[in-house]
């Protein structure tokens, strides 16, 4: 679900290159990102002696930045990132981008995913006298870049990616520009693009329709790019093993972005005639849970040939926090984001369309609202297969102790959710509508099937999480 206490969102990254309205660029551009992390938002730039600036700070973007933060970063070159903590607390020491002061000259750098091997390296690293900011994972690479030996920036990093593990898509800023990296797995997306001959990279390419940018293409598994005045430049840092997460597609991406070189809202749409193609209803309504339901919803109707309607509003105007009425109100939490048209649903026969259940209390709120309106039957369909374990790559996922799929069977969650029936996507059918075979993609909170392998330690962390 779009706004539940199950997933939480991961991180965007945005750089920008030799452009007259570096700083401008990347508030918009973080802007586009914004659903990618709410925690905290940061910009730091380049001037042009050489210097970079950065203002962070905790909360969306439009709040972190005004007129007079954006005055306070000079330059043609820009990094940004917002945040959503997946490994580290929330707190404005662990917002990025992180500048460090190098012997190669000021670096910073903003970091989408999770270092499965960071607690090792940073042992390892303060056994040496090292001195951490931050309890980010992200601080470690820079680390790595600083004690590198390699004659160039480019060797450096590349050295340090050499003993990191994990997910990552990276922008390094540096006084050679920009260097924009994702890991030999590919796991979290970064595209790179060119506005007014600038060269431009992003999370998704939401960014860049924002912008004005054109889309060139993907910053490819285990490839550095050097965006500099004299254009990009790139070379191999690793061996590719390309295996992207399918739960971009499924959830967190923006369905106006193209990522992974496929169109969000097309995979959706797909996972959804997909799904109603193996959970047939006989229904008279297709009702999506917005937003994230939507693409699916109308991809169940097309394919059932059942009218596809709003039969739920959500209030887009819900801040992190509001002031809770005294007396119990049934459903509050949910109410106060989404509420049932009794018009569409009332005496209807209702396919809700979900992209997943997480802990299940949710969908169950969801199910007793719709019923409340009037509906007559409510079929639960949810357009991915059951969430079954957590994500070690960037996502912010509970534990397999509370994730209803991994301790339920599907009948014990379909009474729980109080629904008339429930439907999963299957994972080949999953696979299937996204034209990715399993050994390309990475379907680990679906399968338990790892493609980088997870530390036993981040394993045990689980277990006793698990049992707290």
């Amino acid at each position: 679900m779009a706004y539940r206490g199950g997933f939480s969102d991961e991180c965007g990254v945005f750089g920008v290159c030799d452009s007259d309205d570096a700083a401008n660029l990347a508030y918009l551009g973080l802007y586009a990102l914004q659903h990618r992390g709410q925690e905290s938002a940061g910009i730091a730039t380049l001037d042009d002696a050489g210097a970079i600036h950065v203002e962070r700070e905790m909360g969306y973007v439009a709040d972190v930045f005004d007129e007079v933060r954006i005055s306070r970063l000079p330059g043609r070159t820009a990094i940004g990132h917002v945040r959503y903590s997946t490994s580290g607390a929330s707190l404005l020491a662990n917002a990025q981008p992180i500048v460090f002061a190098t012997g190669r000259g000021p670096l910073g750098l903003a970091h989408n995913g999770n270092l499965v091997n960071a607690r090792e390296i940073r042992a390892s690293l303060e056994s040496k006298g090292a001195l951490f900011t931050t309890t980010s994972d992200s601080e470690v690479i820079l680390h790595l870049i600083a004690r590198s030996s390699a004659p160039t920036l480019a060797g450096a990093i590349a050295d340090a990616l050499s003993e990191v593990r994990g997910a990552y898509s990276l922008v390094i800023l540096s006084r050679e520009g920009i260097f924009a990296v994702r890991d030999p797995n590919g796991i979290r997306p970064l595209s790179l693009g060119v506005r007014e001959g600038s060269p431009v990279v992003a999370s998704e390419t939401c960014a860049f329709d924002l912008i004005g940018a054109r889309y060139e293409r993907d910053i490819e598994p285990g490839e550095i790019v050097h965006l500099s005045r004299d254009g990009v430049a790139s070379h191999r840092f690793a061996f590719p093993i390309s295996t992207p997460c399918v739960f971009e597609h499924v959830y967190f991406a923006r369905p106006d972005s193209k990522v992974f070189g496929r169109s969000v809202a097309a995979s959706r749409q797909a996972f959804g005639r997909r799904l109603a193609r193996e959970h047939p209803a006989e229904a008279d309504v297709v009702v999506p849970v917005p937003d994230s339901g939507m693409y699916a919803a109308l991809g169940f109707a097309e394919e059932s040939g059942i009218p596809f309607a709003m039969g739920l509003v959500r209030n887009h105007y819900v801040g992190r926090t509001f002031i809770e009425p005294k007396q119990a109100i049934r459903h509050f939490g949910v109410k106060v984001k989404l509420n049932p048209v009794r018009e569409v649903v009332g005496g209807k026969r209702v396919v809700l369309v979900d992209d997943s259940i997480v802990r299940g209390t949710t969908s169950r709120k969801i199910v007793q609202m719709i019923r409340e309106a009037g509906a007559k039957e409510v079929h639960v369909r949810i357009s991915s297969p059951p969430t079954m374990n957590s994500c070690h790559y960037g996502i912010d996922t509970p534990t397999r102790g509370e994730l209803i799929a991994a301790n339920q069977s599907n009948e014990e969650i379909r009474r729980f959710i109080d629904a008339d029936s429930l439907g999963y996507l299957s994972v080949e059918g999953m696979l299937d509508a996204f034209g990715r075979p399993q050994q390309a993609t990475c379907t680990a909170c679906f399968t338990g099937i790892y493609p980088v392998e997870v530390e036993e330690e981040e394993r045990e962390k689980e277990h006793a999480l698990d049992a707290k």
